[in-house]
């Protein structure tokens, strides 16, 4: 991972959208930054697409698209996409599993998750939960005192020998039945809306992330940008992005929108 500095301005003007993680990589510490706003406010007034690819619930990802400066918002690892309509004011919402099989995956799911809750004590459902539709939360860092990285990870491979898909995250294990993560739908939004095939996203699209859930998006975007706190996950993560900033969270990624404004200007 090479400095920020580094990063050739060229590559940064020929960028037509910026893909962007959303905890620990648009917030520090728990909460959005006014910088970090400010940032996605900035790009997408440059022209570029701005849309935030994360694993928080549907409920959450309804509001961000409707009130924040983005352009569509990718969920629960993958699992939808939403965009909202300005002038028709209407959302879109583009799922990665039909609705039946969505409902019959939940009950098993969560016969695995209460099974884990027993096996992993410290660890709890996430808070934001009620808000989900496809998969299920396991905090173990965000409203928990936080357990080690290796106890995430120990949970994950403990829905992986069940047949589940998990990932870790910055403050989850998040896990779900299905082959979508959050590469597969990215780039599924891009052809739809953007029409981007992926070769042609590979130039132009950039991603910026902090933890191993977003290691097939720096498989998939050769542009990948850490946030600063990547670097004691780095050890965990099979892909890691070409560039990290100096600034943590939010403040490494409007250090990263700034360098585009420039570089585009």
């Amino acid at each position: 991972m090479k400095p920020l500095s580094s990063i050739p301005a060229s590559a940064l003007r020929g960028l037509k959208a910026v893909l962007t993680d959303i905890d620990d990589t648009l917030t520090l510490h728990g909460r959005l930054p006014g910088a970090a706003y400010a940032a996605l406010e900035n790009l997408r007034r440059a022209g570029l697409k701005v849309i935030p690819i994360t694993g928080r619930p549907a409920g959450w990802c309804d509001h961000i698209a409707r009130m924040w400066p983005v352009d569509a918002v990718v969920g629960e690892n993958g699992a939808f996409y939403f965009a909202y309509d300005e002038k028709a004011k209407r959302m879109e919402r583009v799922y990665a599993q039909t609705a039946d099989v969505r409902s019959g995956n939940t009950g098993k799911l969560w016969d695995i998750a209460r099974a884990v809750l027993k096996e992993f004590p410290g660890t709890a459902i996430a808070s934001d939960q009620a808000y989900r539709e496809i998969d299920v939360a396991i905090d173990f860092c965000e409203d928990v005192p936080a357990l080690p990285l290796a106890t995430a990870q120990a949970i994950a491979e403990r829905f992986h020998a069940a047949g589940a898909e998990a990932k870790v995250s910055s403050i989850h294990v998040n896990a779900w039945f299905g082959s979508h993560d959050k590469l597969s739908m990215s780039l599924r939004l891009l052809g739809e809306k953007l029409n981007l095939a992926h070769e042609q996203a590979k130039a132009v699209v950039a991603y910026c992330g902090d933890s191993p859930n977003d290691a097939p998006m720096y498989a998939g975007f050769p542009l990948g940008i850490g946030v600063a706190n990547i670097r004691p996950l780095a050890h965990l993560m099979k892909d890691l992005p070409a560039y990290v900033t100096d600034g943590e969270g939010g403040t490494g990624f409007a250090e990263f929108a700034d360098a585009v404004l420039k570089a585009k200007a």
